[in-house]
């Protein structure tokens, strides 16, 4: 078997700037750092320690982990029910990649962090739809939005066609939470990525563009508070943050 060592990793120039640029800087920083930094995200919701698995783990790991796939997130029972909650047909389909996941601990419960990142205007998408080319697992993916949606309540509106991947992303929050696992959703804004049009120049740039972009999907009032999905916890965070190379 290949290991980490003796893989070769390649990457496309876009990787290079923007949000995923970003995220692999900060998690090639020393773990303490890292969860540290992380920690700053999601506390007092939440809490990583250096005991606690990540991914992407750096330029030198740099693959996004899907919980349908990725072991050490769930177990293979709970894998195994995402999985097919998703995708009628498995073969040539996945499931989303995140940005930035992670293990970490919520109100003594074992939780996940979830992490969703962007770092300019144009990675948020009007007209994002469902790109599944099966027209099953399309139906199927159609079916678990509208699942959560409803679950979620009556002022939420999840979507597969026009903010796909925002509704996506709280779909899967919602269903792992559903098993019984507590989750902390964070759409972070990365500030100052100059490199690309549209950066969010401060705090308030980044939540007021989020907020813009997600209302009539996600109710005002569900960011930066609890929901409760069968007695567990559900927490969308906007939060923000500087990760820049900084040229002496």
């Amino acid at each position: 078997m290949e290991t980490n060592a003796e893989r070769d990793v390649a990457f496309q120039a876009r990787e290079f700037r923007g949000s995923r640029f970003r995220c692999l800087l900060a998690t090639c920083l020393p773990k303490a750092k890292f969860v540290d930094w992380l920690n700053s995200l999601i506390q007092p919701h939440a809490k990583v320690t250096e005991h606690d698995v990540y991914m992407p783990f750096g330029f030198s790991r740099p693959d996004e982990a899907r919980l349908g796939e990725t072991r050490g997130f769930l177990s293979e029972k709970q894998r195994e029910c995402v999985t097919s909650w998703w995708l009628a047909v498995r073969e040539k389909a996945n499931t989303p990649n995140w940005d930035l996941l992670s293990t970490c601990m919520i109100e003594g419960r074992e939780g996940l962090v979830l992490l969703e990142a962007k770092a300019h205007g144009g990675e948020l998408k009007e007209h994002d739809c469902c790109g599944a080319k099966n027209e099953q697992n399309r139906k199927q993916i159609c079916q678990a939005i509208e699942e959560a949606s409803k679950a979620l309540g009556s002022d939420w509106a999840l979507k597969e066609n026009g903010r796909y991947q925002l509704s996506n992303r709280f779909a899967w929050a919602w269903k792992i939470a559903s098993l019984g696992k507590p989750v902390v959703l964070v759409y972070l804004g990365f500030l100052n990525a100059n490199e690309m049009p549209e950066p969010f120049q401060d705090d308030a740039s980044w939540e007021n563009c989020l907020r813009k972009y997600a209302n009539g999907c996600v109710p005002q009032n569900a960011w930066n508070s609890d929901k409760i999905v069968v007695g567990t916890r559900l927490i969308p965070l906007i939060r923000s943050a500087n990760v820049n190379v900084i040229a002496s």
